[in-house]
């Protein structure tokens, strides 16, 4: 019979990624989280310690849990009240009654039957995430994919010839033309907080950058300087790189709704020798698809981070990465294949999404307070609505109501726009010799401003 008052919480992932003095992945600040709370952080099984002391939450940490056998004999019986997963996948006969949340974004992998599996719908226990804390780690892991191939400069090759006083740039400069990112077209797909950051950050590099989303997003991603692209050809039409940040979308009979987005069809859209960037779900892009797209040069280079699994038994390898190892012998020096490691390189963002997981489920199993739902909302619970990082997928109600009641920060914003208003007077006064230089100038406060209030992005309601 679950307890609310002392819930048994499964945790199957790693909450810090530093090594400790141990030489043991750190997990020490979450536990003095816990701990802080009152509550009691233990490491290993719970069929292992004795029971619990009532009143309190009780954590179990099980990082090293992976396979489908492994996770349904440790928690097929409804034995945990609730998790906190990242990467792990859950399988469907696993048991939370109470509630999961999963540590990033996507919550594909949060297949339990408790809460409906990934989309979180029509099950009895409610699903959330903690969006946009891996968002900007992502975003840049993506950068860093494509500035590994574009621009195209040989950096080892010319540091060599440097380093052994073999080159001069009069003559020997010819022979290494690159070519700039500013101008090229980078296509997204997904409006979301780490799309969103990725658009951010190839418009930093001077590139044009064209955003498919749902239309009712269009005038805010017009309103940052994108453009919208109303369908996947349409974003992918001679793009010269492509990064994917759409989610599996819902599961159906036939599998999730986005599997194989990215085919034959997009990848033929793209400008010739297109770098193609799947920092989202492997499971997105059509394998074969890809291979011929390699094999043609329609796509020079493809990033992709997924999960992959080895069975410690047999040796079996499974996940959504396993598909792309079959195309490693024909493209492997085209191919960067990372292990769903692109937004779990920073410690600091995985001890933090793991804080506000523990916070998300204690406030759902003591209180029946959902924030950052997935899917379906059970009967009993409040929705208490989304809660991302500063800066990240735009405003909220709530955030802007925490505005409206702060009045230093009501006034340094009225105080910054008054002064860019009287700046524009004068220049219409006085002409840009006079002017010009306090316009720009007060233009740049307010700018700064409004960045550091986070009032940019859309508004979330």
């Amino acid at each position: 019979m679950t307890d609310r008052t002392t819930p048994r919480i499964l945790i199957v992932d790693l909450v810090g990624l530093a090594m400790g003095p141990d030489g043991l992945p750190d997990h020490s600040v979450v536990k003095a989280h816990v701990e802080a709370r009152g509550d009691v952080f233990h490491e290993g099984s719970a069929r292992a310690i004795p029971a619990p002391e009532p009143g309190r939450a009780h954590f179990y940490y099980q990082p090293m849990l992976s396979t489908e056998a492994e996770l349904l004999a440790e928690a097929g019986d409804g034995l945990y009240d609730a998790v906190i997963a990242a990467a792990t996948f859950l399988p469907k006969g696993t048991r939370f009654d109470l509630g999961g949340v999963r540590i990033g974004t996507g919550t594909g992998n949060m297949g339990s039957a408790s809460w409906g599996g990934g989309d979180g719908r029509g099950g009895i226990a409610p699903l959330m995430n903690t969006p946009g804390i891996n968002a900007r780690a992502t975003a840049q892991m993506v950068m860093n994919a494509l500035l590994r191939v574009r621009p195209d400069l040989p950096v080892d090759e010319m540091n060599a010839l440097v380093a052994a006083g073999r080159f001069d740039t009069g003559t020997d400069l010819v022979r290494f033309p690159t070519a700039k990112l500013e101008g090229r077209t980078f296509a997204v797909l997904g409006y979301g907080n780490i799309g969103r950051e990725v658009a951010k950050l190839a418009r930093a590099f001077g590139m044009t950058v064209r955003i498919f989303a749902r239309p009712r997003h269009r005038a805010w991603i017009e309103s940052e300087g994108f453009i919208h692209a109303a369908s996947l050809l349409e974003a992918a039409a001679e793009a010269d790189v492509l990064s994917v940040h759409v989610g599996l979308g819902p599961l159906g009979p036939e599998g999730h709704a986005n599997a194989g987005l990215i085919g034959a069809e997009v990848l033929s859209a793209l400008a010739e020798g297109a770098v193609l960037i799947n920092y989202d779900r492997g499971e997105l892009v059509d394998v074969p698809a890809l291979a011929a797209a390699l094999s043609s040069g329609r796509v020079s280079h493809a990033a992709i981070d997924a999960d992959l699994f080895r069975d410690p038994s047999s040796g079996a390898l499974s996940g959504p990465m396993a598909p792309y190892l079959s195309i490693v012998p024909a493209h492997g020096a085209r191919l960067s294949l990372l292990p769903h490691a692109a937004a779990d390189t920073d410690h600091p963002t995985r001890v933090v999404g793991a804080i506000q997981a523990v916070d998300q489920i204690l406030d759902a199993i003591e209180r029946r307070v959902v924030r950052n739902l997935k899917g379906d909302l059970p009967e009993g619970y409040t929705d208490a609505g989304a809660r991302t990082p500063a800066g990240l997928g735009g405003m909220t109600a709530g955030d802007l109501e925490e505005l409206r009641c702060d009045e230093a920060r009501m006034e340094a914003l009225r105080t910054a726009a008054q002064g860019l208003l009287a700046a524009l007077d004068r220049l219409a006064n006085e002409g840009a010799r006079t002017a010009g230089g306090d316009l720009l100038l007060q233009s740049n406060i307010l700018a700064t401003l409004l960045r550091a209030q986070s009032l940019e992005g859309p508004f979330q309601g």
